[in-house]
């Protein structure tokens, strides 16, 4: 018989979540200006049908990204979380760029690669882009670095993208795609 790995929170672990996002939301205001927590929490709510988003955004909060509402893309009508750390969340770094580099590893294997773990939470690395803008509202990273979603013409030549802030501007840096350092991470965003 086989196991099914259901991506959901009881509705206890869904009330102390929601309580930390809503505390965080209301903390952080200059993180979403002209957004509403009343709004994000409906959103929330309707989703918890299916209850993924809230297993995702705990798993973020386990891993200790502390997601945050970020923006509101209006074409998809879906609010987007951020991974809000101060530094590189600390159950997510030491971790190698995908699969491929992983295995590629002869010896002195991280536990997991940053790809498979997103993709394991239900989230998405953080694209340099979305990285420039998340500086934009605090200054993140300045002791650790995160790989990013690298473009597919530098990953098949082996390379990765990692960035960090330093200096009040953000650095864009490459590396092997197998290599892993104790203070590179990854930091993730999910659409509700």
């Amino acid at each position: 018989m086989a196991i099914e790995n259901k991506k959901e929170l009881s509705s206890e672990q869904s009330s102390v979540l929601l309580k930390t996002l809503k505390n965080r939301f209301e903390k952080n205001k200059n993180r979403h200006k002209d957004l509403e927590w009343d709004n994000v929490q409906a959103k929330l709510e309707v989703n918890s049908g299916n209850n993924e988003k809230l297993w995702s955004l705990n798993e973020m909060e386990k891993t200790g990204g502390e997601p945050d509402v970020v923006g509101y893309d209006e074409k998809t009508d879906e609010y987007l979380f951020y991974d809000c750390s101060a530094e590189s969340p600390k159950g997510r770094r030491s971790l190698c760029y995908d699969r491929e580099a992983l295995d590629s590893r002869k010896e002195h294997k991280p536990e997991n690669s940053a790809i498979d773990m997103a993709a394991s939470m239900g989230i998405e690395l953080l694209t340099e882009e979305q990285y420039r803008e998340l500086q934009q509202l605090g200054n993140f990273d300045m002791k650790t670095s995160n790989w990013v979603k690298t473009p597919s013409e530098i990953r098949k030549l082996g390379g990765a993208i990692f960035v960090d802030f330093r200096y009040n501007n953000v650095f864009v840096y490459h590396n092997g795609a197998s290599s892993y350092y104790a203070v590179r991470g990854f930091r993730g965003v999910l659409r509700v």
